[in-house]
């Protein structure tokens, strides 16, 4: 079993970071009779959106087939949404209550998301909703008033920290500051990618488990020599080279480094390819991969 798997948390209280948004939770889910039946979760992927989901559907009493999962990236159509809300009607068969979480809700088609609104307008008592999406600006603003929203972010160095000795303490390892170090900076801060990293790291002699961090920060790295190069019109042959380097990275960690890029040179003043470059990695790619990502950078350097 992966680490990440392995140390998953089970109850609020396990999860680190964001404890103003688990306090909230904390005392909705204290008094079910008030509690909120449908919940928005948004942050970036690997922050622990779904994780808080999953504890939220224990914890108003979902067991066993009482709780789904859809992901809307395979499950995305209003057929989906027709066969939640018929479910719904029925009454719970293992717990008290049922629980559907709807994963990358925003890649719901407008048709899907206009159904969702019905039954969330109408929700059965027995029935709750956890929606979970890294782009919420994507649903509907009626779907958006309709739930609880909260917006996770990553965590600071000491929560990372804290994390990541716990489970080194409990895998009886041990690793030096300096590789904790590197895995915050490498996994900029999200859990779930920082202890992908950690496993990585464990695997390998000690001597080697800090270079081995520094590889994923080395993804990063790229992904900048990326901006730059598109930023400053640089040859295709020369962004050709750089995409070569990222073609095995997460195509949306990709997207991200190089709008995080660019927002931070349009703050420091008016840059017109600047711009142009964000309006090409605006949209995810959840449906093109890296494909996408080397068609814009194509579009960029020809236009």
């Amino acid at each position: 079993m992966s680490l990440y798997l392995k140390y998953r948390p089970t109850t609020l209280q396990e999860v680190k970071g964001n404890k103003d948004v688990l306090t909230v939770l904390e005392t909705m889910l204290s008094d079910l009779s008030t509690c909120p039946h449908s919940f928005l979760l948004h942050g970036p992927t690997g922050c622990g959106k779904t994780t808080i989901g999953r504890i939220i559907a224990q914890r108003v009493g979902a067991q066993g087939l009482d709780f789904r999962e859809v992901d809307s990236a395979d499950f995305r159509g209003i057929d989906t949404i027709r066969e939640i809300r018929r479910n719904s009607m029925f009454m719970p068969l293992e717990g008290s209550k049922r629980v559907w979480l709807i994963d990358e809700s925003h890649k719901l088609t407008n048709e899907a998301q206009n159904a969702l609104l019905k039954i969330l307008e109408d929700t059965p008592p027995h029935v709750y909703f956890v929606l979970c999406t890294t782009d919420p600006q994507k649903l509907l603003r009626t779907i958006q008033s309709r739930c609880t929203i909260f917006q996770l972010y990553p965590l600071t160095e000491q929560q990372m920290y804290t994390l990541l000795r716990g489970i080194v303490h409990a895998e009886r390892e041990q690793l030096d500051k300096t590789v904790y170090d590197q895995i915050f900076v490498s996994s900029r801060g999200l859990p779930r990618t920082a202890i992908q990293i950690l496993e990585q790291v464990l695997k390998v002699p000690v001597e080697e488990r800090l270079v081995a961090a520094q590889k994923m920060e080395l993804i990063q790295t790229q992904s900048i020599e990326l901006c730059r190069a598109l930023i400053q019109q640089g040859s295709w042959r020369e962004v050709r080279e750089i995409l070569k380097g990222l073609k095995n990275e997460e195509p949306e960690d990709v997207r991200r480094h190089v709008l995080g890029y660019c927002q931070s040179v349009l703050l420091n003043g008016e840059n017109d390819t600047a711009g142009r470059v964000m309006e090409e990695f605006l949209e995810p790619t959840y449906n093109t991969g890296f494909p996408g990502i080397v068609y814009a950078c194509y579009a960029i350097v020809k236009s």
